[in-house]
């Protein structure tokens, strides 16, 4: 219990750090500072490219909470992640919720799921923050992203209308 403690609270720090590490960012407009390599928020017309997937995402909760995942790490059913039967462990999906426009960012830590017809199986957590943990079931989109560079964007994104 105590390893899986450590070993979450050094993850926390190497990501909350990384976010520290990058300082003063200055000016948006500034062409010599860090926000130069930075890549532009995403615009309306770039959110039209092909998804990863679609189709329909279940969630899971605490039935499993404490056991393995296939990552190796114990199943919190509060942290932003999710089963995917194909992707590699470690990714950052979004998963949008096609039915209110809600989206969040998920890290896959497990295999899954085990029920045809579904693509992704998401924790309570990511449930909760796409509006969906009353109905089970929902229709969602996936797309690829890069790993967060902070905490904070893990957080849940607003609703895309």
């Amino acid at each position: 219990m105590r390893r899986r403690i450590a070993h979450g609270l050094a993850v926390f720090l190497c990501v909350a750090s990384l976010g520290a590490a990058q300082g003063n960012s200055g000016s948006a407009d500034s062409r010599n500072g860090p926000m130069a390599s930075r890549p532009r928020p995403a615009t309306k017309s770039s959110k039209r490219s092909k998804p990863y997937q679609v189709g329909t995402a279940s969630w899971y909760g605490s039935y499993f909470q404490g056991k393995d995942t296939a990552s190796g790490e114990a199943y919190n059913m509060y942290d932003l992640t999710a089963a995917h039967p194909t992707l590699p462990l470690g990714t950052y999906v979004r998963v949008t919720n096609l039915r209110n426009g809600r989206a969040v960012v998920v890290r896959i830590n497990d295999r899954g799921p085990v029920v045809d017809g579904r693509i992704i199986d998401m924790s309570y957590g990511a449930a909760q923050a796409l509006g969906m943990k009353n109905r089970g079931l929902q229709q969602v989109r996936l797309d690829l992203v890069e790993a967060p560079q902070t905490v904070a964007e893990l957080r849940p994104v607003a609703h895309l209308n």
